[in-house]
């Protein structure tokens, strides 16, 4: 038996499912152990001298330092670029982790950025608040629309940034669309993948450059472990581990990535019973008289729910809502509700729910104008319930929600 299962040629002939299982992983070739390994070990003993900077070595350097390499990190880096149809895997101690390392990564003092309007907020955050500290500007859009992104792109953009689906209107961007624009300017493309992972879609068949996961959420799929990703080339992801990730230090623990990497091998079963039981509870909501709007890319009356079938595999597990009284709803949610966890994170075995006041997503994480205040509100009303569906039975979760909501 070859030492490791997935060699670089077979990486990609073998289906989502065995590679999510297998990739990265090897038989222990002293104990004969078939799960990997956990190494949690901070320095490694050498048998010749060597360098004490990452510059000395090349691309196959030895393992030396945890913040240099692990044998556990590189396990779950190997099955996630995999999974993604990557050259290359960065792991880091967080999605923000790997948010930051990624724009500190590609920008520069001069450097303008384009940005979906509506992010994950402490992504939103720090684009706002932290980027212009580095001599950083960046103009926000809504990347549903390609025209917009192309009128955003000025003569120092040196990246296009999208979220999609977006977090928390649900509302998706055309990956090869935005990417075809990214191309005729010579601009990368970065897309938060992290509602979809790559089981739904792979952005990176679709043009785009980078892609980024929290892997807190689905991939890592049990609320146990922090940790975040970055996958591209190899050339990218080196130039990025050996300045950006190495110098940040935004490392993940090789427990956590061992924890990640379990999780992983069973995303894909999954994310079938996350989609399933999401379009039960959509369809429940959607016909509830309590409800104003259900945004669920898997409903047809999704207003892009002909890209959300042409752009993505399965429809994910993550739903918002809107009602008429949403700060009663939200204090009955958290008082009464028996199956869901009124909490908020997503991607976990056990079903979330969290009120999102519009007026607080539009203070603390957007700053949008008021046009694009206008078309979040198109989306979120006066509040969103943010929905992550877990792995309990569907009919289970509509019968909660359909006690806190009443006639």
């Amino acid at each position: 038996m070859s030492d490791t299962f997935m060699t670089k040629q077979s990486a990609t002939k073998h289906r989502l499912e065995t590679r999510a299982v297998h990739s990265g992983e090897h038989v222990d070739k002293v104990t004969g152990a078939s799960a990997p390994n956990l190494v949690m070990s901070t320095t490694f003993a050498s048998d010749d001298p060597a360098g004490f900077s990452i510059k000395e070595f090349g691309e196959e350097r030895p393992y030396v330092y945890t913040r240099w390499g692990n044998p556990t990190i590189d396990m779950l880096e190997g099955k996630l670029a995999s999974l993604e149809d990557a050259e290359a895997c960065i792991a880091l101690a967080s999605g923000m982790a790997a948010t930051t390392t990624l724009l500190l990564g590609l920008l520069e003092s001069g450097d303008h950025l384009v940005i979906s309007d509506v992010n994950y907020p402490g992504t939103a955050e720090y684009v706002r608040e932290s980027l212009p500290k580095f001599g950083i500007t960046s103009t926000r859009v809504d990347t549903s629309e390609a025209q917009l992104v192309a009128d955003a792109i000025q003569p120092n953009t040196k990246l296009i940034w999208v979220e999609t689906p977006a977090n928390p209107t649900l509302r998706l961007t055309d990956i090869a669309a935005v990417s075809a624009i990214a191309k005729r300017h010579g601009i990368p493309l970065a897309v938060d993948s992290t509602f979809a992972t790559p089981i739904v879609t792979r952005p990176l068949q679709l043009g785009a450059d980078c892609v980024v996961h929290s892997l807190s959420k689905y991939i890592g799929g049990h609320g146990d472990a922090i940790g975040g990703a970055i996958l591209g080339s190899r050339e990218r992801m080196n130039a990025l581990r050996n300045d950006a990730m190495i110098h940040l230090g935004g490392v993940i623990s090789p427990f956590n990535a061992w924890l990640i990497a379990r999780g992983a091998a069973t995303l894909p079963a999954r994310m079938r019973m996350h989609t399933e039981s999401a379009m039960a509870l959509a369809t429940f909501l959607e016909s509830h008289p309590a409800v104003l709007r259900v945004n669920y890319p898997g409903l047809a009356s999704h207003p892009q729910f002909a890209l959300a079938d042409r752009q993505m595999d399965l429809f994910s597990g993550m739903l918002s809502f809107q009602v008429r009284d949403g700060d009663a709803l939200a204090y009955r949610c958290a008082k009464e509700l028996n199956v869901f966890h009124f909490a908020v994170s997503l991607g976990h075995s056990r079903s979330l729910i969290y009120w999102i006041p519009t007026e607080a997503a539009l203070s603390t994480g957007l700053s949008l104008d008021a046009e694009q205040t206008k078309r979040y509100r198109e989306f979120a009303g006066d509040g969103l319930f943010r929905v992550s569906v877990g792995l309990e039975h569907p009919d289970d979760l509509c019968e909660d929600l359909a006690e806190v909501l009443g006639n």
